[in-house]
């Protein structure tokens, strides 16, 4: 008897459509849904953020990947290493793909000291930073007010209550009440106590509220927190033909293309704005006599550095490891961990404490290992980098102690019987066998050490910060100095040199290509020699 479920013979059986099964509204599911909605909440965050500022890359680019993500979480078609991919790829592309793009965009530009806005902000900047008080204004009673974390200023012109903060002008407030000529309430901010005026004071003394929606009329400004006064430019912008005008001098300053307004006698104002220059940073490097000379002294140091890092580190690491994995050393496992107490301690604190050690006059190498001798460690350019070599021995032994050992350990023991029977030696056995296999296993992760070192900024850091500086340039660059660090102080982060945000950006992709062609060329050189073992 045929089955009434089994499909008659000529028959296509129907197809089922696959329906959601109770587990998948488990447990599982409900943590999932959970979990994506903070997702979906903190992108709807950034997409509003992104919305109010204009910045229509960022809101396009989290738009893509929230619809991706609940895509990929929420459709049956896709394959479970797809949902564990997705989060990886979502960190890639957000702060290693667009932190590279955007600092190559940056490249580009005079983004810097006097050029960090854009020509908008710039021109208010100007404007508002040269305002004067008009002689024979009124004085206005003012109230200081907050909305959220915002002050505001609310003041009576002829019984009228206007409010205002620093980006929304003064508008009349109604519904606002008044006790003289003091404003109480304000619909929608909070009068500020007298005790928080005085802990606010030098938020309230700064504080400028446009007087209108044009920025002509000026904007109000108070000193005590109870009286405001009108103030106006010195400047007057004229969009038409981009000039600024100085009202007092009479000094015309025209718009050029460089970011700045410059007069005739070729005078610049101090607040610019950010424009394209090409390649104008990466020739800079190069050509610029404050930075050429220094640059390729320390791309020369620092491939050196890199090199010497790795090679006396590995050299070092393998010697104790071979040393260690011999079975007749007693008391292996407690030299094992005594070995490893460098690495053991933070990277910068390591560098602080042999930065003390070796201080000329105080430090504890020359006052008591050596007797009271002056050795200037630091403070000669050849001692200095033999120091930081030294210095980073000390750190990264153990690491290629773990590294080295990993990899004897893992080596099949009847190799060594098969060199032997063959009648090698253990420095032929060594040579040919051991050494070439410790090698693949451990290339890897030394052209990953070459990186690292490549941009080792704190040990450099914490320890010379890059000097002894140089004397034949006044740009701030040391003799110990890593590209990475001298970056660093090209940008004016530190305080050291006005800030170039351009002309660093510009030398980190410089790092980034060098690094990666390097790092290219290992990988490149050890796939030859596992082909030839």
């Amino acid at each position: 008897m045929t089955d009434l479920m089994e499909p008659a013979v000529g028959e296509t059986a129907p197809v089922q459509k696959k329906a959601w099964s109770s587990r998948e509204f488990g447990v599982g599911f409900v943590v999932k849904l959970f979990l994506m909605a903070l997702v979906n909440a903190l992108g709807i965050f950034i997409l509003l953020a992104a919305w109010r500022e204009g910045s229509w890359a960022v809101f396009g680019a989290m738009l893509v990947i929230l619809l991706a993500l609940d895509w990929v979480y929420f459709s049956r078609r896709h394959t479970l290493p797809a949902k564990y991919i997705a989060p990886g790829v979502v960190f890639l592309l957000v702060f290693q793909v667009f932190v590279i793009l955007y600092t190559a965009y940056i490249s580009f530009t005079n983004y810097g000291d006097g050029h960090n806005l854009d020509k908008e902000q710039a021109i208010a900047s100007i404007l508002s930073q040269n305002e004067k008080r008009v002689e024979g204004s009124a004085a206005y009673p003012l109230t200081v007010v907050y909305r959220g974390e915002e002050l505001g200023f609310a003041i009576v012109d002829n019984g009228t209550v206007k409010v205002g903060t620093a980006t929304q002008a003064l508008e009349p407030a109604p519904g606002a009440t008044l006790a003289g000529t003091r404003v109480t309430a304000v619909p929608g901010y909070t009068i500020a106590t007298q005790q928080q005026v005085f802990s606010n004071q030098a938020a309230v003394t700064s504080l400028r509220v446009p007087f209108s929606a044009n920025a002509a009329d000026g904007s109000i400004r108070t000193q005590n927190g109870t009286t405001g006064y009108l103030y106006t430019s010195v400047f007057v912008y004229n969009a038409a033909v981009g000039t600024m005008t100085d009202t007092a001098s009479g000094t015309v300053y025209t718009a050029n293309d460089r970011g700045q307004f410059v007069s005739a006698d070729g005078k610049s104002l101090a607040t610019g704005w950010r424009v394209a220059v090409g390649f104008e940073n990466f020739t800079k490097a190069v050509t610029d006599e404050q930075y050429a000379g220094p640059f390729f002294r320390v791309l020369a140091w620092n491939l050196a550095f890199a090199l010497l890092s790795v090679l006396t580190t590995f050299l070092l690491g393998l010697f104790l490891a071979i040393v260690m994995n011999e079975e007749k050393v007693r008391g292996r496992k407690i030299y094992r961990t005594l070995l490893l107490l460098p690495y053991a301690l933070p990277g910068f604190l390591s560098a602080l404490i042999w930065s003390g050690l070796l201080n000329t006059k105080f430090g504890f190498i020359n006052q008591v290992i050596l007797g009271g001798a002056e050795i200037p460690w630091l403070d000669d350019p050849w001692l200095a980098r033999l120091s930081v070599l030294g210095v980073n021995l000390w750190l990264g032994f153990p690491y290629m102690f773990l590294v080295a050992t990993g990899a004897l350990q893992a080596l099949p023991a009847d190799i060594k019987e098969a060199a032997k029977v063959d009648g090698a030696g253990p420095v032929r056995t060594w040579l040919s066998v051991t050494g070439p296999l410790v090698l693949i296993t451990t290339a890897p992760l030394l052209i990953a050490s070459f990186a690292f070192n490549f941009n080792n900024f704190t040990l450099i850091y914490m320890l010379t910060k890059g000097g002894p500086r140089f004397g034949d340039t006044s740009a701030p660059i040391g003799a110990t100095d890593l590209l990475i660090t001298m970056v660093y102080s090209i940008s004016g982060v530190d305080g050291s040199a006005p800030k170039n945000y351009g002309l660093a950006s510009a030398l980190s992709i410089v790092i980034f290509v060098l690094v990666a062609v390097i790092a290219g060329l290992g990988f490149r050189q050890t796939r030859k020699l596992e082909e030839v073992l």
